[in-house]
């Protein structure tokens, strides 16, 4: 990967790059990129672990919902789900779908739009791909026979592992922060003097005036995404899962440093250029841009909720299985332990939110909430 990246500083203006550029290169190069190889990277194993690898229930949960929807909304009954990797989420929802619900298991379509082939191969090992689901590789791929998307849009921690430029303000001067090699070739940060009319023109969009010493991201590319997802659906709902901050939480000290960070065998490594090719690498989202961008779109925002709230309302609690089970290690007991660690004060989910979000439709979302 050094290599690769040698040769792309070298051959580029001022042999310098962006992060958005390094960020490409390092998680999506097609050989060596971090999401393209051969490597496990969910779970113990892996580097990171998500909510739908804690336990199964996550996605029965999510299974009852669809059903709610496509049964008493009359939403079409096509699941998209996008960034799916192991494909353990869609495996939960559809083997509860077809124990629990299986009029609407019979009727629904699931479609898988992946970008790692290993994550490709891993979902053909655990699916009944060709019967219930569909695999592409894109969403203009998935456009060749579905030109519009008519059902439920799902990604779990998607919109973190963008790549995004990074600025920084040093002495009233707003710069970017641009990679290039050491004398000693060796990967390093430098401030180059702000011009990208588009970064320039998002910070005004937002109001936010950083403070000196402040690095903060800019999410272009989630900007180019949602305008392609915008084209791609139709009638639908829209289920984000994610991490991130609103504008007024950008502004907290806690934030000054920015929030790129590396994950590599489940430590935190704060210098995004350790490990390139070799670790994950995410930001927070910026929840407000996406939430604005999504409505200029046609959008609706129906809901934000922190996770655990969200797993409150939707009816969790009614898979905790009351009755003691003395093997700490029987399916109930670990399901139990699950949704406990899921609604917990200080746990995983409380660093999540989920966002909903309807396009030409009208869903009386009290059917499907507890919190009327």
């Amino acid at each position: 990967m050094h290599d690769i990246l040698k040769e792309i500083i070298q051959t580029s203006p001022n042999n310098e790059i962006t992060f958005e550029q390094y960020m490409n290169t390092v998680l999506y190069h097609e050989e060596k990129g971090y999401y393209m190889k051969n490597e496990e990277k969910v779970g113990k194993k892996g580097d990171f672990i998500t909510t739908s690898n804690i336990s199964n229930v996550f996605g029965k949960l999510f299974a009852s919902i669809f059903h709610k929807l496509i049964t008493l909304e009359k939403v079409s009954p096509f699941i998209c789900e996008i960034g799916g990797g192991t494909g353990r989420f869609a495996k939960a929802v559809l083997d509860e779908l077809k124990n629990s619900f299986l009029d609407t298991y019979q009727k629904i379509t699931y479609i898988m739009i992946e970008t790692s082939p290993y994550h490709q191969g891993l979902q053909q090992e655990l699916l009944p791909i060709g019967e219930k689901v569909i695999q592409y590789r894109s969403i203009d791929e998935a456009k060749t026979n579905f030109p519009v998307f008519n059902g439920i849009f799902f990604s779990n921690e998607l919109f973190d592992a963008f790549p995004v430029r990074v600025i920084e303000k040093q002495k009233d001067i707003l710069y970017e922060v641009k990679i290039r090699l050491s004398k000693e070739e060796q990967l390093c940060e430098i401030l180059v003097p702000l011009t990208e009319e588009r970064i320039i023109h998002y910070l005004n969009s937002i109001k936010i005036e950083l403070k000196n010493g402040q690095r903060f991201e800019v999410p272009l590319q989630m900007l180019s995404y949602l305008d392609e997802l915008s084209s791609f659906l139709g009638n639908a709902v829209v289920f984000t899962v994610d991490y991130g901050y609103t504008n007024e939480e950008w502004m907290e000290p806690a934030r000054r440093k920015g929030s790129l960070r590396g994950y590599y065998k489940h430590q935190l490594i704060d210098n995004p250029l350790e490990h390139p090719g070799e670790m994950d690498l995410t930001t927070h989202i910026h929840f407000d841009t996406l939430i604005s961008a999504s409505e200029k779109l046609g959008l609706e925002l129906v809901k934000k909720l922190r996770q655990d709230e969200f797993l409150l309302a939707a009816g969790i609690l009614t898979y905790l299985q009351e009755n003691f089970d003395s093997n700490p290690f029987s399916e109930k007991s670990k399901q139990n332990r699950a949704i406990r660690s899921l609604i917990m004060d200080g746990g995983m989910s409380s660093a999540f939110h989920v966002l909903i979000q309807q396009k030409n439709v009208h869903i009386n979302w009290d059917n499907l909430f507890q919190d009327k």
